[in-house]
């Protein structure tokens, strides 16, 4: 054993040039949740926010897409997930029960404060589960980010790539 000597030759690397260095990357996934709108009146008051996809990934139809999506959404996004996929789901950000009561000195729900916070919760949710591999390949993913409209009565599937 005492005679065992280390290997500390470099590995061969091929030399990089400006292309590679500073041309795009060779698989990339960006989601961003942003532009939040609240619509509607009284009861029937929401927020949506818009959800931007940018990737190269083949298992994407689309390479660019941009759909509005609320929060029960996103909780519809969650349960499929878990129901359907081998994936640790992670949390949303919270319900904010407390800033649905009456009588508050803000505007609970609809603060911008409150908003924005949850706007953050949301794309980093979102960029956690669509940056597992596994998560890529379940149908609910691929409605969720690139069609306009959710069909909640889908049947749960994989996708190929093509």
């Amino acid at each position: 054993m005492a005679d065992a000597i280390a290997d500390t030759r470099r590995l061969y690397t091929k030399p990089q040039n400006l292309n590679d260095a500073y041309g795009p990357p060779s698989n990339f996934l960006e989601i961003d949740v942003s532009n939040p709108e609240t619509v509607g009146v009284g009861r029937g008051r929401y927020t949506t926010y818009e959800v931007r996809l940018k990737t190269n990934l083949p298992i994407f139809k689309l390479k660019e897409s941009s759909v509005r999506r609320r929060y029960s959404d996103f909780e519809w996004l969650r349960a499929e997930l878990e129901r359907e996929s081998k994936v640790v789901v992670p949390p949303l950000p919270g319900k904010a029960l407390f800033r649905q009561l009456p009588f508050r000195g803000d505007d609970g729900i609809f603060d911008d404060s409150f908003i924005e916070e949850r706007r953050q919760g949301l794309e980093q949710f979102l960029n956690k589960v669509a940056g597992h591999p596994l998560a890529q390949n379940e149908r609910c993913l691929h409605m969720f980010l690139q069609e306009e409209i959710v069909d909640k009565n889908y049947t749960p599937s994989k996708i190929r790539q093509a």
